[in-house]
């Protein structure tokens, strides 16, 4: 039976646990809020580290017990979860390289509203 996921449930965590001695499977679905705060399993399985620093980079679902959560594929400055969709695509700034400063740098980006606007004529009709 699977639930719908409401703004109470946003997220929905499968642990899929598999046993080659065995020959079995089990799998564990939990649901959870934005705020609420997940326990680890880090201490029954270490390389689920690497998976739920993966899910809080990406989702922002926060692993309560786990010591090592830090941004895996994102920037460090980076504040938003790209997954939850919440931001614009294009993000709020962008990076460039000062040769002079020799160092990276920062700028906000402001979006014209006429590049959101899509009015083509549909050609196969």
């Amino acid at each position: 039976m699977d639930l719908i996921i409401t703004p109470e449930r946003r997220f929905r965590l499968m642990y899929q646990l598999c046993s080659v001695h065995h020959n079995a499977r089990v799998t564990v679905i939990l649901y959870t809020k934005e705020s609420e705060l997940v326990p680890t399993i880090t201490h029954l399985f270490r390389s689920a580290g690497w998976f739920e620093c993966e899910i809080w980079d990406f989702f922002g679902v926060f692993f309560a017990g786990n010591i090592n959560l830090h941004r895996i594929l994102t920037d460090y400055g980076f504040r938003q979860f790209p997954l939850r969709k919440d931001f614009p695509v294009s993000g709020y700034s962008e990076v460039y390289y000062n040769v002079l400063k020799k160092r990276v740098g920062y700028y906000r980006i402001s979006l014209m509203q006429e590049y959101r606007i899509y009015t083509f004529p549909i050609l196969w009709i």
